[in-house]
Parts: C-alpha cells; sequence; structure tokens
C-alpha cells in the first residue's frame, strides 16, 4: 500500500496557474465529476475565489491508474496539498513542504521565474524533496517557452528534457504531470509497525466535530477513539473520527504510514492544535523523538481595530473570537483610546494577513471598522534594565529618558526586476533605509539582495514597487534580524488631544518631517468644526509640526437690516465667546472614511 501512495505539493508564484492546474488534476482523476465542478475547486472562501490567491492550504486525495492500469491495485494514490501562495503565510507552507517527498515546480511561460517561486524552492531543496519542473501557459501568444525554460534549467540544474510543457487552462499534456508524479516522486518512508507518529500540517474549525488537525503519518497507525498527545503543547485529546479528504471530509477506518488526512478532535479552541505539532499516542509521548521544523507562529504587524460605533464594540469582540477559532495565529487583546474608545489590538502574520481577517469582520460579520496604522515588534531596553522587553504599538512606547537601546525587526528580501529598472529598485530600496547586499543576472532580469527595517516594508513599499517596474518585478522576503535603531514616537493630537490611534513610531532623523506630513493631511481630510482645530504633532513634549483648521464662520450679522455699530459688535463678541467654549469643551469625532484618507500614505 505504501509503495502506491505519492505525496506532492505545487509550488509557484502568485497567478502563474497553480491552482488552474490543481483543478485540473482534480477533473483528470475523477476527484470531482458533475454537479462538483467548478472553478478554484480547492479555494473555498469567497475571498479568496475573488482575489485569485490561496490563504489557507487544502489536501485532496486522487486516484490515478497510471499507465491505464485499471486493476485496484494499479490505482495510485496521490495527496496534492494545496500551499498558500503569499509571504505572510510562509510557516504553513514550510509544514506543507515538510509532509511532502516532492513538488510540482510551476513556472508561467510569459513571466519566468518570480521571487515566491524562488523562495519556496529553495525550502524544498533544503527538505531534499525531488523537483518536477512544469512550465505552464505555453497556449498564450505572449508566451516564451524557451527563455522560461532557460531559466528553470539554469535554478534546477535539469536538462530541457525533464521540464514538461503545458497549459492547466486548455489541458493540453496534463497527463504528463500525473505520469511524472508516480515516476519521479518516492513513495513515503516510515514504518507501520512504530509507534504512532503524525505531522499536524494546519488546522481548522467544525462546528459539529469540533477543531479538526489536518495530519500526515509518518510513522505507525491512527485510527478512532484513540488517546493522543501533542508533543509541544502536551495537549491530550481523543481521536473522535480520522478520515481523508477526497476532496470533501470522508471518515476511514485509519490511516496508516504515509497517508495524508484529518483527526477530529471535538476540541472547542483550535489554538491548542499548534501548526508543525507532533502526534503521537499517550503510551508513546516520552519515547518517540519529535519531528523536526516546529516553531510558534509569531506575529510581524500589528494593529488596532476599533468599531465605527462604540456599542459594536463586544460584537468585534465575538467576532474576533470566532475568527480565532478558525485562525491559529491570530493573536488580540483589549485596548482603549480616547478617540475611538475601546478596541482590539491585533497581531497579524503580514499585512495580506491583515486585510483578509478585515474583510472577514466586515463581510462576515457586518462591522464597520476603523484600523489604526500597522506597526512592528520592537524590542526595548530601559536604564538599570538588563533584559529586554516587546512592544507593539506606540501606545506602549516608554517615557523615552528610560530608555537605552531599541532594536527594530530587519528583513533580507529578494526582488526580481528587468535589468533596466534594477537602478530605480535600488534607489527605492535606500529611500526606505534599506542596504543593497548582492545582484546576479537571472535571463533577462537581475536577482537583488536587499535587507530593510521592517517597518519600511509593511506600508506601501510592494505598491510603490509596482509602480517603479510598471508591475514587473516581484519581491519575497523573511525577518533575520533585530538591529538598534535611533527612533522616537511622534504623538498626533487634536485640540490638545493625544490621537493613539494616529500616532506612530519613526526614526529620529525622518520623525519631524513626517510629523508635518501628518499634520498636513489631517488639515486637507478633517472636516471642519464649529470651533478652531489646532493639529499638533509632538515628540515627548516638543511639539514638532502644527496647522491649524479654521471654523466655521456663521454669518451672525446678516439678520440686521439697521441700527447703532454697537448690536452688531455685540452679536459678533457673543459669537466669539461660544467658540472659545465650544474649542474647550468640544470633542473631534473622526468617521471611517476619513480615517481611511488619513493612514493611505
Amino acid at each position: 500500500m505504501q509503495s502506491m501512495i505519492r505525496n506532492f505539493s505545487i509550488i509557484a508564484h502568485i497567478d502563474h496557474g497553480k491552482t488552474t492546474l490543481t483543478d485540473r488534476l482534480l477533473r483528470l482523476t475523477n476527484t470531482i465529476s458533475g454537479k462538483h465542478l467548478r472553478d478554484r475547486f480547492m479555494d473555498s472562501n469567497p475571498i479568496e475565489q475573488e482575489r485569485g490567491i490561496t490563504i489557507k492550504l487544502a489536501p485532496a486525495r486522487m486516484e490515478y491508474s497510471y499507465q491505464g492500469e485499471k486493476a485496484p491495485q494499479g490505482k495510485y494514490i496521490l495527496n496534492l496539498i494545496d500551499t498558500p501562495g503569499h509571504v505572510d503565510f510562509g510557516y504553513e507552507v514550510s509544514r506543507s513542504l515538510a509532509a511532502c517527498e516532492g513538488v510540482l515546480l510551476v513556472v508561467d511561460a510569459t513571466q519566468g521565474i518570480q521571487a515566491q517561486t524562488l523562495s519556496n524552492f529553495e525550502q524544498a531543496k533544503a527538505l531534499g524533496l525531488t523537483i518536477v519542473p512544469v512550465l505552464n501557459k505555453i497556449d498564450l501568444p505572449s508566451a516564451e517557452p524557451e527563455r522560461a525554460m532557460l531559466e528553470i534549467m539554469d535554478l534546477t540544474g535539469c536538462d530541457d528534457s525533464e521540464i514538461i510543457a503545458v497549459s492547466a487552462k486548455t489541458g493540453s499534456n496534463v497527463t504528463a504531470v500525473l505520469d511524472a508524479v508516480v515516476e519521479k516522486i518516492p513513495a513515503p518512508a516510515g514504518n507501520q509497525n512504530d509507534p504512532l507518529r503524525a505531522l499536524l500540517i494546519t488546522s481548522h474549525f467544525d462546528l459539529h466535530k469540533g477543531a479538526i488537525g489536518l495530519i500526515r503519518v509518518v510513522d505507525g497507525e491512527l485510527s478512532k477513539k484513540n488517546t493522543l498527545q501533542f508533543v509541544a503543547s502536551d495537549e491530550m485529546i481523543t481521536s473522535l473520527e480520522v478520515g481523508i479528504f477526497a476532496p470533501e471530509m470522508k471518515p476511514v477506518e485509519k490511516l496508516s504510514a504515509g497517508e495524508v488526512g484529518y483527526v477530529a478532535t471535538g476540541m472547542k479552541d483550535i489554538r491548542f492544535l499548534k501548526i508543525g505539532d507532533t502526534m503521537t499516542t499517550a503510551s508513546a509521548r516520552q519515547t518517540i523523538k519529535p519531528l523536526p521544523g516546529y516553531r510558534e507562529p509569531i506575529p510581524m504587524v500589528f494593529m488596532e481595530l476599533y468599531p465605527l460605533d462604540a456599542s459594536e464594540f463586544t460584537l468585534l469582540q465575538d467576532a474576533m473570537e470566532k475568527l480565532a477559532l478558525r485562525d491559529a495565529a491570530l493573536k488580540f487583546s483589549g485596548t482603549n483610546s480616547v478617540a475611538l474608545g475601546s478596541g482590539l489590538r491585533v497581531g497579524f502574520l503580514g499585512i495580506l494577513h491583515a486585510e483578509i481577517v478585515i474583510e472577514r469582520l466586515q463581510r462576515e460579520f457586518n462591522l464597520e471598522i476603523i484600523a489604526t496604522l500597522p506597526s512592528v515588534t520592537y524590542k526595548i531596553r530601559l536604564v538599570n534594565e538588563s533584559e529586554e522587553f516587546e512592544i507593539h504599538t506606540p501606545g506602549e512606547m516608554p517615557d523615552p529618558s528610560q530608555i537605552t537601546e531599541i532594536r527594530e525587526p530587519v528583513v533580507t528580501m529578494t526582488i526580481y526586476a528587468p535589468h533596466e529598472q534594477a537602478g530605480d529598485v535600488l534607489s527605492l530600496v535606500r529611500e526606505r533605509r534599506g542596504e543593497f547586499v548582492t545582484s546576479l543576472p537571472v535571463g533577462n532580469r537581475t536577482k537583488l539582495t536587499c535587507t530593510m527595517p521592517l517597518a519600511e516594508l509593511i506600508t506601501d513599499f510592494h505598491d510603490v514597487l509596482k509602480s517603479v517596474t510598471s508591475g514587473y518585478a516581484s519581491m519575497e522576503y523573511s525577518v533575520t534580524a533585530f538591529e538598534k535603531v535611533d527612533a522616537v514616537k511622534v504623538s498626533i493630537l487634536l485640540n490638545k488631544e493625544p490621537v493613539e490611534a494616529l500616532s506612530f513610531i519613526a526614526v529620529r532623523e525622518k520623525a519631524e518631517s513626517r510629523g508635518r506630513e501628518m499634520v498636513a493631511k489631517l488639515k486637507e481630510v478633517l472636516p471642519r468644526q464649529m470651533f478652531e482645530l489646532p493639529i499638533q504633532a509632538s515628540i515627548g513634549s516638543k511639539v514638532v509640526a502644527r496647522e491649524t483648521l479654521k471654523a466655521f464662520r456663521k454669518d451672525v450679522t446678516a439678520k440686521l437690516y439697521g441700527g447703532d455699530v454697537t448690536r452688531r459688535k455685540k452679536l459678533l463678541s457673543k459669537q466669539a465667546k461660544g467658540k472659545k467654549r465650544m474649542k474647550q469643551f468640544g470633542k473631534v469625532a473622526i468617521d471611517q472614511e476619513t480615517f481611511l484618507k488619513i493612514l493611505k500614505r
């Protein structure tokens, strides 16, 4: 049985046809047919289907009659683990690859090798997986198969005869991909008679079955009603049900070494199922060796979320708890703002992860959300303190006089850009406090390796990079270090009241100019009030920028039609006193539309 199993994944850059190829494989193996046929079958979330990206990995078990063999023993079991394609979900991709023996390296014939392809290829190579190169979209008029093939050969060291040229859209030559999976990717190793060891690849929540763990059984067997234990979390569970993805969940009697499937735990909190953890039986917990590669998912980008209507805070809290049941990477806690009231401080894996969560809150729970500027984790050391501690938002920044050192996260990034635009890309990197490391020509493009503070990357760097290169550049990054930085907190004050939601942390040399930009933008977008509104940016107690938003001027003398001038002066004096009182007690309400204008850099 084990010799007839093939576990593989597909690695590709966004929009290189990974999902279309997956759909085609499912149809060719008759895994889906009839009324179940639809495009982007593996993407169950509406946001995935609309954006054309995979957010959550999904497996599918296919049965394939290799070379037309019809006997049951001739059918190979092909377990495809569909991985997310974005850098934010890199850890989940690494666990998916760890569950496989081989990968399909899919490259778009019109675009060639891109940054995400390279990153995932390096991971697969480090894990010792078999690489099967596939050239997709050969049917397009703009395809350049010869150039793309040269890039694949240069990257993988393979021969041109090993590259499978296909069109996933039309189905041309896709059968050759299935044959290559059987022929080239090795059967899984592992011993069915050893104690159970299973890798937890990912998890999701089911209303009826509780937390569902997607697993790859490495050694031993797993069946219903087993008492199981996780190595990293020490959590103990009973397997209520085990099964396979065909591609819908289908219960089976047992899962054996080499198989990919699921275990239903009945647990109400998905956060106990930690991605990358090793599952075993309670009796074998002390004797087995854990599978390598486990680590906790670490939030890299932090934002504060507030409901537009302050009375909906409990609804926001409930909604976030429900989302956390389905997304174990979400971390959140309560916070409070003078201007915006009660809210949540939320940690995300990256900017795309944040966008997806906010969109789900709006769509699935009908909440109108105000999100603050994204910030990153800083490591702070105080006077007379030997240990560092972390802050995630500007509001947590301690008194500057007590700080001896601040360190910020720095990423190492790979950028692919056309030769003629490499200089513009490097200028952009240096403008964002980045440093050039190496460059290497790859076909008609340049591969640039640079380092850059994460804080400069998370706002609009990717959009600007695409703009500078007319959409031809691609990038991939990972946090590699924390480096010392001279940073300060810039507080924004409206009517002399601090608005923490608008405050930000910046390097000292840029803090004043960014403060001036912010108050100038606020003057443009804030609605005028009935009183004069001072808008200030301050570093500590020093105001570094100020703008004044003039008040509405009501012509209180319009009703006068004559008489002594003292009547006019009396009315204007009375109006001035009223405006002064309003300015003293008046509060500024900032609606969601205004906030969005402010937060767009």
